[in-house]
């Protein structure tokens, strides 16, 4: 699986006009599954994400993880983080899994992540979705499998 993970002080997601999923301070998790991934590389995942320490201590250093400092995920499915540019114009996304496995793969993903402690909001998968956000830093790390 791949992500993007953004260190937010707010997020929202919405799908016509409807709020699907908001958060204050934590991190937008964009999420991606793979051909080849199983819920265990998406569980291995989370936990990494769970505890990755790019939150402000007290001594101004990125010391903290998410569940540290008692904020929550807004986490969105997001297929064309598998995108292919290395030929042409436009991407090809042959390398994401197909819809059923990764909508199976994002809410084990999701569920995982609640299972280490972080509150979870979530997009719509498959749905247009508008993501609203504001970095904070700005941090934003991408990760793997």
């Amino acid at each position: 699986m791949r992500a993007l993970i953004q260190r937010v002080s707010e997020a929202r997601v919405t799908v016509d006009g409807r709020v699907t999923g908001e958060i204050g301070r934590g991190l937008l998790v964009l999420v991606c599954a793979m051909q080849g991934d199983t819920e265990a590389q998406g569980a291995a995942l989370a936990a990494r994400i769970a505890r990755l320490r790019i939150f402000r201590d007290a001594g101004d250093k990125m010391n903290l993880s998410v569940r540290d400092m008692g904020g929550a995920a807004l986490v969105v499915s997001q297929f064309t983080l598998a995108a292919d540019t290395s030929r042409g114009n436009r991407p090809g996304f042959s390398a994401a899994a197909d819809p059923g496995t990764g909508e199976r793969l994002y809410e084990a993903f999701m569920a995982a992540l609640a299972g280490e402690g972080v509150p979870v909001e979530r997009g719509e998968f498959g749905a247009d979705m508008k993501v609203a956000l504001v970095n904070d830093g700005p941090v934003t790390i991408w990760m793997e499998r």
